[in-house]
């Protein structure tokens, strides 16, 4: 019976275990997309969209300091709905996409921060520059059922950053006032999908 006892102990120990390692997802790239704002003149806001996301992310509903977050963001396909400016947006002015293609942020470390909201602090590598910055979390919703297209959630994080802490100085000053802002709000909208089990092989 003693020896019931132990075997049993460890198997809901080791069950325990089990159950509290993190979910993985991936972030669905159609449906997601990080959007910035920044104010021009100072008299107006200017906004636009990086359309291409991609990264996994780990979530503990139970726990969520064992959660992470990874992302990589295209500065390539910024699109402010102007060709224009995107394609000064993309030059060494600013992006300068041929030598930093994308920007990452990489979590350090994820906390609760009321109902349904996380704040997750990481490093945001933009213009080959690394700060560590906070997000605020609105989610991960509870996991959906979407059919064929899978068990879903989603989440949406927000932050703002000085353009100059990442080396991003283009702007005249005009009486005063930059032509650029600096400081830049960003969102990231994120579609998460459950990884799908790999199909059996055949023998």
């Amino acid at each position: 019976m003693r020896r019931f006892l132990v075997f049993a102990a460890v198997a809901l120990l080791l069950s325990g275990a089990v159950a509290a390692q993190p979910e993985p997802w991936n972030i669905n790239g159609p449906h997601s997309a990080a959007t910035f704002a920044v104010r021009h003149f100072g008299v107006s806001t200017v906004r636009g969209t990086f359309t291409k996301i991609t990264g996994a992310v780990l979530i503990d509903d139970k726990d969520p300091a064992n959660s992470s977050v990874d992302v990589t963001i295209d500065a390539s396909t910024v699109n402010t709905q102007n060709e224009g400016r995107d394609k000064h947006l993309k030059s060494a002015d600013f992006f300068d996409i041929e030598k930093f293609p994308a920007m990452t942020f990489k979590s350090k470390k994820v906390e609760k921060a009321g109902a349904g909201r996380l704040r997750v602090t990481g490093d945001f590598t933009l213009h080959g520059v690394t700060k560590e910055v906070v997000l605020d979390v609105e989610g991960p919703t509870p996991p959906f059922n979407a059919g064929r297209q899978g068990i879903k959630r989603g989440a949406s994080a927000s932050t703002k950053v000085n353009r100059r802490d990442f080396g991003l100085v283009w702007g005249s000053v005009i009486e005063g006032t930059a032509l650029v802002g600096d400081e830049i709000s960003i969102t990231i909208d994120l579609e998460l999908d459950k990884p799908r089990p790999a199909a059996p092989s055949g023998n």
